[in-house]
């Protein structure tokens, strides 16, 4: 199967959505060409090969306000991250809560071709004589006076809809302090409607998202973690101001209200909780 096969055989398969849909050809044609240009980038596609979905690690550091704080960046900066990508993984995302009832923490992601280099991360940085120098006042830190309280992981596995993170726009480094991310969690009460919901991405939100002009950094089924079933998405704006008007644009947007009041992908029949928070990338982070 080559890359054109596969992009027209991907859009097909939401064809229960879409060919009921006002959606016009040209619509369709844009959205063929957007796929088909994201995973030529990314190289998740090859001949005769379906396209690689990533998978993703989310840590969440729960911190005490004081020095450990700035122990922890540097440790991230100097030693973990180097390692992470001396040990086949990244790009590493750290993120500070910008809104949101957590603070002070931080938000890891880390971005895994396959699930070994998951897997063994833990043995490789363990045998990286080189972390093991750059973060010695990380590793040595004494029960007594520890760097972070406890760390929470969530393992997650890429959507077909798109297998692959984007790097906000286009991995440019303009305006990155400013940048607003949105990890967008959603709970359902069993593990059929998560998958309707994850169906209902795949097979018209996402278009939906781009044409409101949104930007999905990554959208992620949860493997392992807390709160399951659910699945995790993380969104990119310029600001506030453009996170308002895309997000008023996707409400008004006509193929979304039909979408979201089809039978079987209603919210009441597959999600239950919605939480999100609004990060910041730290000056160090890859993402």
């Amino acid at each position: 199967m080559n890359r054109r096969e596969f992009v027209s055989g991907t859009l097909a398969a939401g064809g229960t959505v879409l060919a009921g849909s006002a959606l016009s050809a040209a619509r369709l044609q844009r959205a063929k060409d957007r796929l088909t240009e994201t995973l030529m980038q990314s190289g998740a596609v090859g001949a005769g090969a379906e396209p690689a979905r990533e998978y993703y690690e989310l840590r969440r550091y729960h911190l005490r306000r004081g020095p450990k704080q700035a122990l922890m960046d540097a440790h991230l900066r100097d030693a973990e991250i180097p390692a992470i990508t001396r040990a086949g993984a990244g790009p590493v995302g750290v993120f500070n809560v910008m809104i949101g009832p957590e603070s002070p923490t931080l938000h890891v992601l880390i971005v895994h071709k396959t699930l070994d280099t998951f897997a063994t991360l833990g043995d490789r940085l363990a045998a990286d004589a080189e972390y093991q120098r750059a973060g010695a006042a990380y590793l040595n830190a004494p029960a007594t006076d520890p760097v972070f309280v406890r760390v929470d992981t969530w393992l997650m596995r890429a959507f077909t809809g798109q297998p692959t993170l984007h790097l906000p726009f286009g991995g440019g480094e303009a305006g990155k302090g400013r940048r607003i991310f949105e990890l967008r969690t959603y709970e359902s009460h069993s593990e059929r409607a998560a998958l309707k919901k994850i169906e209902m991405f795949n097979t018209g939100e996402m278009a939906i998202f781009h044409r409101a002009g949104l930007e999905p950094v990554f959208f992620g089924q949860k493997l392992a973690g807390s709160d399951m079933p659910n699945l995790t998405y993380m969104l990119v704006y310029e600001d506030m101001a453009a996170h308002d008007k895309q997000w008023a644009a996707f409400g008004s947007d006509p193929e979304w209200r039909k979408l979201s009041t089809t039978p079987g992908y209603t919210d009441p029949e597959i999600v239950f909780n919605i939480t999100n928070l609004f990060l910041r990338p730290t000056a160090y982070s890859q993402i």
